[in-house]
């Protein structure tokens, strides 16, 4: 009966078959100690001369690190054992033999590992991180869909920028200048008109010519919007989601974190209401750490830093001045200097999480933001006709999930949170 080693507490006693690879070895006389893992698990084999075929045992002691294999025994509960399970071999065939695998058992240089991340996802560590990936993505969608949010998808191909045209990377559409999304929001504003509140979830694309430890060209966003919503709505649901996420990451994903040697209080701390500050406020802070910083400036990474070493939660900065910010956002009624914004800044330097705020909602200020953006009317037509149209007042986030990851999992960098991940001058594998 071949089972997954993830459910063999399930087994004890009983005769089950194990397919995988081999994880690591070690031999002790007349006794093979063999690590095997399947994906869902690692778990130890014993094999013992006289009470297998001397074929098996003697393959047993030269089968090689990530060979193939296919283990037949009985589970036997063993406290000392990896897992609190072992299984006690009767036969074990090998599919293929893995020759000279070159991430051996030993500390490597991530230099090393980026070659063969094809090969590193197979480690401990990194199957950990990609199943807390799998959880955190899972509770997002869970999130907004047990909240009648609609998930809408939006093209990776779009004629116009979102974040400013100067990370934006062209893609020749049968002779048409497009490029690959920065963002799904602007369609997002469109589906809100037909159905409230939706989210849209994939792969957006930043030209950034970054090589810091939270950028990545190609990643992931999570990104809601909903109608008839303003900053404050959109700030309490940041919060709502960000706890939620956090909950259902150390209810079922625990044993992960653990393999990571993540610190889980200072998750467990992760409680509502997240402090607000404003800009203003946030460059105070800033100016205790680095005096020539001046009202005005965006944040670097160093700033979004100084600023989290205060708190043991995300915070929320908000009122952005306008220079800051997309030429999309709301501005402020009562100081127009002021932008209708937010981002949520993540704890322990991790930098912004999340990035969002209130929508424009009249047509004649769009235009006119459009125009002293100097962007083309004719690819934004469609954009304003929301204005024309039903307008209303709306508000959304983009959450980029590879930072996310990085916070819960405790990781400095986020290449180690996507599967392949795509960097400055790095496409391979």
């Amino acid at each position: 009966m071949h089972v997954y080693i993830e459910d063999i507490g399930k087994y004890e006693g009983k005769d089950v078959v194990i397919k995988g690879w081999l994880y690591n070895k070690r031999s002790s006389g007349k006794i093979h100690f063999i690590l095997v893992r399947d994906g869902t698990g690692i778990i130890q084999a014993v094999v013992t001369k006289g009470e297998v075929e001397d074929e098996i045992f003697d393959g047993a002691g030269k089968i090689t690190q990530e060979s193939s294999l296919i283990l037949k025994g009985t589970v036997r509960k063993d406290e000392r054992a990896p897992g609190g399970y072992e299984i006690v071999a009767n036969d074990l065939q090998t599919f293929q033999i893995a020759q000279d695998y070159p991430i051996t058992p030993k500390e490597h240089s991530i230099e090393f590992l980026l070659p063969l991340r094809h090969l590193w996802l197979r480690s401990r560590k990194q199957n950990a991180i990609l199943r807390i990936r799998h959880e955190l993505i899972k509770a997002c969608r869970d999130f907004f869909d047990d909240r009648g949010f609609i998930n809408t998808d939006t093209p990776i191909l779009t004629p116009a920028s979102v974040e400013g045209t100067t990370t934006l990377f062209p893609v020749d559409y049968y002779g048409e200048k497009v490029y690959l999304a920065q963002s799904g929001q602007l369609y997002n504003e469109a589906t809100i008109g037909a159905l409230g509140k939706v989210y849209c979830f994939g792969p957006t694309f930043r030209a950034e010519k970054s090589k810091t430890r939270r950028h990545l060209t190609e990643f992931w966003m999570l990104e809601p919007e909903v109608a008839f919503l303003e900053l404050d709505g959109v700030i309490q649901l940041a919060e709502d989601m960000t706890v939620s996420i956090v909950e259902r990451i150390l209810e079922n994903r625990r044993k992960e974190l653990e393999v990571l040697g993540r610190d889980i209080q200072k998750l467990e701390n992760i409680r509502k209401p997240f402090p607000r500050i404003t800009y203003k406020e946030a460059v105070e802070i800033i100016k205790t750490k680095e005096k020539d910083f001046r009202y005005g400036d965006d944040f670097g990474a160093p700033h979004e830093t100084i600023i989290s070493e205060n708190f043991d939660c995300p915070v929320f900065v908000h009122h952005y001045p306008t220079g800051l910010k997309a030429f999309y956002m709301k501005r402020d009624p009562d100081d127009d200097t002021l932008s209708l914004s937010v981002d949520m800044i993540g704890p322990e330097g991790v930098g912004e999480l999340i990035g969002g705020g209130q929508r424009e909602d009249d047509c004649d200020v769009l235009l006119k933001r459009v125009r002293e953006n100097k962007l083309p009317e004719d690819a934004y037509q469609w954009y304003l006709d929301l204005r024309k149209y039903g307008t209303c007042p709306h508000s959304g986030f983009g959450l980029g999930i590879e930072r996310m990851i990085a916070w819960v999992c405790g990781i400095k960098h986020v290449r180690e949170t996507i599967p392949f991940p795509r960097m400055l001058e790095r496409v391979y594998p």
